[in-house]
């Protein structure tokens, strides 16, 4: 079985039309157009997110931030997944996962159980792995990442500095990163987010 995560994004290749079905723009066929628009999307919603301080620890708000983002391409932005997937969490339990993530990242913060850097890194690495939606999760939690570590006073991760959506060795590195924190190993995702 090949892991999502590594998932090839073929800018030519023609949506099929079930993934073309909860689609708002009718003009999209290919991936490359797909991309282009939900690129321009969460440029978009970079720029409300950033514009004051936001509670990012905040379902309602973690939920608005991924509809801002995607809420001009797709018509399930901002809910939660129904279906199962070969990644996350299964669907049912999104809400109490994201419920206790947001709680132990409070408590993180509050009781300095870790560095602003290493809270950040274990809430994006938990955000990832919960699959709270449909799609873009990954974009989804990078850019919340990057607010909370705003929020708290440190500049946001370079992420690699290379679009991740592109499958490259950035995002080979990355995902590699994310598999070893699956396994409680943070330290390569804490290199990779400052490098």
């Amino acid at each position: 079985m090949t892991d999502p995560l590594d998932e090839q994004d073929d800018a030519s290749t023609p949506l099929a039309e079930e993934e073309r079905e909860d689609l708002i723009p009718s003009y999209i066929t290919l991936r490359s157009e797909l991309n282009e628009a939900e690129q321009a999307n969460i440029l978009e919603a970079e720029e409300w997110a950033f514009a004051r301080k936001r509670d990012v620890l905040d379902e309602r708000f973690l939920t608005n931030l991924h509809k801002r983002m995607f809420g001009r391409v797709w018509r399930w932005a901002g809910k939660f997944r129904q279906s199962e997937r070969n990644i996350g969490v299964d669907a049912y339990r999104i809400p109490n996962d994201l419920r206790h993530l947001l709680n132990d990242c409070r408590y993180w913060i509050e009781n300095g159980t870790y560095d602003s850097d290493e809270i950040a890194t274990r809430f994006h690495h938990r955000l990832v792995l919960i699959h709270t939606f449909p799609n873009g999760n990954g974009r989804h939690a990078r850019l919340a990442t990057d607010l909370l570590l705003t929020a708290l006073g440190r500049p946001r991760f370079t992420w690699g500095r290379i679009n991740l959506v592109d499958t490259n060795e950035t995002r080979k590195a990355y995902v590699t990163a994310l598999r070893a924190a699956d396994n409680h190993d943070y330290k390569s995702l804490q290199e990779f987010v400052r490098s």
